[in-house]
């Protein structure tokens, strides 16, 4: 991949008020040059991008930097180098990462590099993340596979006898052990009345009767995946049935409208009108979706609040519409792909039947 250069084409063509970005964010970081790192700075302008590290990161990064990325290592303080490199290039003003960096740092560095306009880049670089490339795709599918493989693991671990942790425990070993770098967040199984918490914190205790929701994802070089399985422990009842049923319906339906230029707010009503009409409305209460990347958690949103924005192609999303009543049970069914001209390549290939244990 070569994202500096997108970074660099976005700069030119958007006629910045700056002529670089002084780059704090680790995952920004990681995305421009390739090289994850936690102490240091990118910098990078129309025609040049420099990452500037310390001596415990300097051999690492010569290795693994992408190629055109300049990598120096810090002697003396960063602010002096980089002054010297803004310098070099006659940066007079800098676009300073607003939704990543405190105030504090902001000003601090403002001081530093006296002499220098700072002013905010309105999220340039997460707009350029925004659209996947065919090499990222690539990427985040193959972290869907490793976290599938884990789902199909574990479909055979389950047992009344294990605890939630242990469940969570497996599927982030399996992954890991398969080629991801990590979960790509805190694995979540929850059984029982707690199925019914989106985010519940897997517990030391066995697993109780009724759903099983397990979401979870795996890293792979930097990019991630994103999915939910709910399965019973025990045998579902007739309203247990019903509610699988119509997360599942909603579900299927949505993602029949996922495809460039679409409402966002349209596909997650697609969704959220079908729980409703099942008298589940009240019980759904976040967002449809979420786009998926280099974070768990990017741009764009599926949800109500989004309507007016259209899916673009390149985008990745998730679709994950669910049903949950407090102190009895939840479920949620989610899958992750990508926004294509005529709708939507889904990655997520795992069975979606209700699965009685």
């Amino acid at each position: 991949m070569d994202n500096a250069k997108k970074i660099q084409a976005a700069l030119i063509e958007s006629a910045s008020a700056f002529d670089c970005i002084l780059v704090s964010s680790q995952v920004n970081q990681r995305y421009i040059t390739g090289f994850d790192f936690e102490d240091g700075y990118v910098v990078i302008g129309r025609d040049f991008c420099v990452l500037l590290t310390d001596s415990r990161y300097i051999e690492a990064a010569k290795l693994s930097a992408a190629p055109g990325v300049d990598v120096r290592c810090m002697s003396g303080s960063f602010a002096a180098m980089l002054d010297g490199i803004m310098s070099d290039h006659g940066v007079k003003t800098v676009g300073y990462e607003e939704t990543r960096i405190s105030c504090a740092s902001k000003d601090r560095l403002g001081g530093q590099l006296s002499g220098r306009e700072f002013v905010p880049t309105d999220r340039l670089i997460e707009k350029c993340r925004c659209i996947k490339t065919a090499d990222e795709i690539e990427r985040m599918i193959k972290a869907q596979r490793i976290a599938e493989a884990a789902f199909d693991h574990i479909l055979g671990f389950i047992s009344p006898d294990r605890t939630e942790k242990e469940v969570a425990l497996e599927l982030e070993f399996h992954m890991r052990r398969n080629g991801a770098e990590n979960a790509s967040f805190s694995v979540i199984a929850v059984s029982g009345a707690a199925s019914s918490r989106p985010h519940g914190v897997p517990r030391d205790i066995r697993l109780e009767k009724g759903f099983l929701t397990m979401d979870f994802g795996a890293t792979y070089e930097g990019y991630m995946s994103d999915m939910t399985r709910t399965v019973c422990i025990g045998r579902a009842d007739d309203e247990m049935k019903k509610i699988y049923d119509t997360v599942l319906r909603a579900q299927l339906a949505a993602l029949g409208e996922i495809k460039a230029g679409a409402d966002n707010g349209h596909v997650d009503e697609t969704a959220r009108s079908i729980i409703r009409d099942a008298g589940y409305g009240e019980y759904f209460g976040h967002g449809l979706g979420h786009g998926v990347g280099m974070e768990i958690h990017e741009a764009p949103s599926l949800s109500s609040g989004a309507k007016g924005e259209t899916l673009k192609e390149g985008q990745v999303v998730t679709c994950e519409p669910g049903i949950y009543i407090e102190g009895r049970y939840g479920v949620r069914i989610e899958d992750t792909g990508a926004v294509v001209s005529g709708g939507f390549n889904n990655f997520t290939k795992a069975p979606k039947e209700l699965i009685e244990f």
